[in-house]
């Protein structure tokens, strides 16, 4: 890998202490982007969006549509289904979030 004239290493010469603490910074960081990112909160959040617009659907189906599914509301089944998982994973992540990162241990 080649440098830059104009980006010279900045950081030719590190501290222990300077890495130590770029480290924790680091990890930090990703501790709470996982956090953030956690699936159950992704999963959930979009099956009670969907959940809730299938079952609108289902709602406002018109006789037809239910014929044509052999007399069952589909749409109004699968909604309120849909729904019933996005809230469970909700739950399941206030229930049970994601732990914080254990504090480094120090070598000595």
């Amino acid at each position: 890998m080649t440098e830059h004239p104009e980006h010279p290493r900045r950081h030719d010469h590190w501290t222990e202490e300077e890495v130590a603490r770029e480290v924790f910074e680091l990890e930090t960081k990703s501790a709470t982007a996982s956090r953030i990112f956690d699936l159950r909160r992704i999963i959930g959040g979009l099956f009670v969006v969907y959940g809730v617009i299938v079952t609108i659907v289902g709602i406002t189906d018109s006789q037809a549509a239910i014929d044509k599914a052999q007399g069952v509301n589909i749409n109004l089944w699968t909604g309120i289904g849909m729904l019933l998982l996005g809230i469970f994973f909700l739950v399941w992540l206030k229930l049970r979030p994601t732990p914080p990162p254990l504090p480094p241990t120090e070598k000595q």
